[in-house]
């Protein structure tokens, strides 16, 4: 299973591309450093869709708000979110990084070290998130933040119940399934697989969701 980022650009509310002056203000209140922007243009030329600015601020503010040393991210990318988290973790916290692209995580990597972190500030791992996150410890991580392909939703909301310490927080990129999430007659696999993942996070006992209407979505759960 892919854990390159693989998210469709949404033309509705919380989407970077909408053209509501409001949410178009919202993206851009917390504005990017050449880094950042360079991350994001090397995202686009190898076709990924990165974070959004306002998504990347999210969570910039979720793992400061946590405190987080320890953060899970699944789909490397080319390390436009990698550095978000890193700058909201505490100054001592290490971003393990999950991707099966190595020549997407060897630019990550490169972009860390120009944002200004030691590489002992992320342990950067190549291969199957499946495969992968069995290896973690359990309950000694802050945040798990998914950036992937939404067939692996129902895996990856289950790895982080065990991987999460209670209070820490699970992010699911791309809740807004493309703009369709709203849409009852988008019955395409995707958009179904993310409905069911964003009703079974709300109902379940060991989640306290929050949808969050920015970028291409962001679902953010507190575990209990």
């Amino acid at each position: 299973m892919l854990v390159a980022r693989r998210c469709p650009i949404a033309t509705v509310a919380g989407s970077g591309s909408s053209t509501n002056p409001a949410l178009q203000f919202a993206e851009s209140y917390v504005t990017e450093d050449l880094v950042l922007r360079t991350a994001r243009s090397l995202a686009h030329e190898v076709g990924l869709a990165a974070v959004t600015p306002g998504a990347g601020a999210a969570l910039r503010l979720l793992a400061a708000a946590g405190n987080a040393r320890a953060v899970v991210e699944i789909g490397t990318g080319t390390g436009v979110s990698g550095v978000w988290l890193l700058r909201g973790m505490r100054a001592d916290g290490v971003l393990t990084t999950i991707d099966v692209e190595v020549e997407h995580q060897r630019i990550a990597r490169r972009i860390f070290a120009e944002a200004g972190f030691v590489s002992g500030r992320t342990r950067i791992i190549t291969g199957r998130a499946l495969d992968v996150l069995p290896r973690l410890a359990d309950g000694a991580y802050d945040l798990v933040f998914v950036d992937a392909e939404v067939t692996g939703f129902t895996a990856y909301v289950d790895a982080a119940l065990r991987l999460l310490r209670p209070g820490g927080v699970l992010v699911l990129n791309g809740a807004l399934a493309g703009g369709r999430i709203g849409d009852p007659a988008a019955r395409d696999p995707e958009t179904v697989t993310v409905r069911e993942t964003v009703k079974a996070i709300r109902e379940s006992e060991h989640w306290i969701p929050a949808l969050l209407p920015v970028g291409h979505g962001l679902l953010a759960a507190v575990r209990c």
